[in-house]
This record gives structure tokens, sequence and C-alpha cells, in this order.
């Protein structure tokens, strides 16, 4: 029987503030206005009650009431995973295998921010393990963590939004580092931040990331000017289909021989290319004609998340009706790429790490990784940390790294590791105390 996976991916980046003058500040800038920033203002702006020349519908989905009712704190974020993360929250909708609604969590660092005027939660692993413990916490093993990265702008300013995956290089390796070193996890699926890939992140994913849920393909064009001529997110050229595609190395909105799959994953909650009904049907009607398909959506814990499970929920129960011939099923992102690709049963590698003299060893012991080379990370005595390039003995098999005048003194770290993806999924971390 054929089967459709929903995946609900959540952009998950902690709480999140906004001042009237801010909300202004940011309205002004993209429609190019010039309004004072007043709750009068505020509430005939969502109301579509002053004359912008034709733009009233734009600017008021911009400022939607349920768009700035923003999670301002842990405590906030806390109160609706309580009921969020619930049985009786998540089988309000039970799918074709009794299971209830699933939640892939991809969780962002906010780090060297010059000024926080959002009042993030600025430092290495925050939010990550927030969900980490709260999801053990609450026995919600169902529920995915998963990769979440946004490039820093040109200035640093955290309020401007970037694509450039090599102006973010060094906080960028920090993060991935330090995942390995201090929490032994590796990501096995992205979710870009801005919705952006370009070239340089394209190249980035095709070594480290098998999955990933970006393709925003969509048939409405925006008309919110500050995200349009694909400045962000773009997907135009993509292909539409919920089967995934794997890109080609010039161009990741065409498919071609690249490793990783790349799934539409469409917004809900939002002002920009936003789940339809009839989004929902053909993702049953691909899954029909292909045997399987993955419909997934995306949105933010900064939001509350419940009203836009609710809304696919009563879009699923309605297109189900049409398709008594494909199973429902509720999944992680990293499940349902499995699923998909027919890999589930491919074992997850495994890399062992020894030292020979001053030469890090690196083996895979069975599996398959994705990318060339594992992803090396070194921690020093001060608490730096450091990436490199390992030394390729045997392709997919041994490498090596040698600590010396040309690298860094053994002497000088207090940890290394090496993480990798799988090549069908799954990841495996080794890491190695260095006793001094």
């Amino acid at each position: 029987m054929a089967t459709l996976y929903v995946v609900h991916c959540i952009d998950t980046e902690g709480p999140l503030t906004e001042t009237l003058s801010a909300t202004f500040q940011r309205l002004n800038g993209a429609f190019g206005l010039d309004l004072a920033p007043t709750r009068e203002n505020l509430r005939k702006l969502q109301n579509r009650e002053l004359d912008l020349g034709g733009r009233e519908a734009a600017v008021a989905r911009m400022i939607a009431p349920e768009l700035l009712a923003y999670n301002s704190s842990w405590e906030k974020i806390r109160e609706m995973l309580d009921d969020a993360l619930s049985d009786g929250f998540r089988r309000r909708l039970v799918d074709d295998f009794g299971n209830g609604w699933i939640y892939s969590w991809h969780c962002m660092d906010h780090l060297h921010y010059v000024d926080n005027p959002r009042h993030k939660d600025v430092g290495y692993g925050n939010v990550f393990r927030f969900y980490r413990d709260l999801l053990a916490e609450s026995r919600s093993g169902q529920d995915e963590l998963n990769w979440h990265f946004h490039p820093t702008s040109l200035t640093g300013n955290p309020l401007q939004a970037a694509t450039s995956y090599l102006n973010s290089y060094g906080v960028l390796i920090e993060i991935l580092c330090r995942r390995i070193l201090d929490d032994a996890w590796f990501p096995v699926v992205n979710r870009p931040g801005f919705h952006a890939e370009r070239p340089d992140s394209h190249a980035f994913l095709e070594q480290w990331i098998p999955f990933d849920y970006a393709n925003q393909s969509h048939e409405d064009d925006t008309d919110q000017p500050d995200l349009a001529g694909g400045r962000f997110g773009d997907w135009r050229r993509a292909p539409s289909s919920w089967r995934g595609y794997q890109p080609s190395h010039d161009d990741y909105q065409t498919p071609g021989a690249c490793r990783r799959t790349i799934f539409r994953c469409l917004n809900v909650g939002t002002r920009l290319r936003p789940l339809k009904s009839a989004h929902v049907r053909q993702a049953f009607l691909e899954a029909r004609q292909g045997g399987k398909a993955v419909l997934a959506f995306a949105d933010h814990d900064y939001r509350d998340i419940r009203p836009d499970v609710e809304a696919v929920r009563a879009m699923i129960a309605e297109v189900r009706l049409e398709f008594p011939d494909v199973s429902l099923k509720f999944s992680g992102a990293e499940a349902a790429a499995r699923d998909l690709l027919e890999v589930s049963d491919r074992p997850a590698p495994k890399l062992s790490l020894v030292l020979e003299g001053n030469t890090l060893v690196v083996r895979l012991e069975h599996g398959a990784i994705f990318g060339p080379q594992p992803f090396l990370a070194m921690k020093g005595l001060d608490g730096r940390v450091f990436h490199d390039n390992l030394d390729i003995q045997q392709p997919g098999h041994l490498w090596t790294y040698v600590f010396d005048d040309q690298t860094l003194p053994v002497a000088a770290l207090s940890t290394v590791g090496v993480g990798s993806a799988g090549r069908f999924g799954g990841s495996c971390v080794a890491l190695l105390s260095i006793r001094q």
C-alpha cells in the first residue's frame, strides 16, 4: 500500500522578543514606508484601514497578530511544549500506524553576537540542550533532533539576514566541533536558515549532511518586497515534487548526480510560501502514483506551533478521505527520508580513533559514511576548538592526521573527535581523550 509520510520540521531557535518600534522599523524598511510606531497605527495596518497604494494586504500579512505573538522566554516555550508534547495533543489525529504527531526539532546556536536586541539565548548548545533534555524528560523519543544554521550577516548584526557560509565559516565550524566534542552528536538532516542555500552552502552540505529539507518550490510569487527575486530562499527553479531529488553540482535547484537528497518543505504560520490544501492533495497523489512521498512543512518555536499543527491536521483530515488507498504515517525527518529511499535497514556507520605516536588514525569499522572524510574536531587545553582535513589513506575506510609543528602539538590538546553522518542516514561520533 502507498504511504504518505508527514514531517513537521521546526526551525528551533529559542525565545525571541520584538518591541513595537522594532516591528515598525522592520516594516518600514521592507515596504519603504515612514509610519510612526504606535499601537493605533499597528491596529489600522492589521485591519487594512490605511491607504498604502494597493499594498494593504501584503503589509497586513507581515504584521498579522499571530506573527507578532512571540514566545519571549524559555518559560513560555516550556508552557507551549507541556501541551504540544503531550499524548493528548499529539493524538488528536492518529495515523494509519497508530502514531500521534511527531516533531523534528532543527536546533540552532546563537554565537558571538555584537548586540542582542531580540534577547535570544546566546551561547553554544543552549537551544540544543534545552530540547534534548526536555525530550528525554517528556519521553518524546519519537521526535528527532536535527540541524539548523543561520549564516552571519556582513556586519555581524543578528537582525540582518545572510546566505554566505564562507563569511560564517568560523562560527559554523565551531558549532560542529562542539556538537562532536561536547555532545557526541553529528547532524544528518538540514533545515537552512532563511530557507536559503547558495553555491557555497550547497558544496558544504554535500560533504556532510545527507538529507536536506530545504526546497520551497511554490506556485505563488511573493508580495513581500524584502523577500522578492529569490533574495533569500530561492527555489524558483526547483522541482515541485514531494518525493525529493538529488541536486546537480552547479545548481542546487536542478536534479543531478550529487549525493544528498533535497526534500520539499513549505511553510506554515508565516507570510511566505504557505502550505495549502492543494499541496496536501498533490502529496497524497504522488504517494499513490509513486508508492511513497513526504509532505513536509516548517515553522518556528518562537511562535506557538500548536495552531500550525491544528491547521495542517485539518487539511490532512479533509484530503485524506479522497485517498483511502494511501496510508498516512507521521514521521521524523530522517526516518521519513530513509523510508522513502528504502535504506531504513542500512546500519549507521561506526568509526574508531587511536593515537599512534603523533598520528591520529581514524578507521571505519562498519557501515558507510556520507562524505569523503569524517569531520575532525579538536579541543585545546585552553578550551578553543579546531577543525582540519584528514589525510585519506584508503578512501571511505582509513584516514590519518599528524600532530606536529605544522598543525598542533598533542600536548596542547585535551580531546580529539570525529563525527559523520551515514551514507544512508544515521550518524556516529568517536572521541579520544588526550591524557597528559
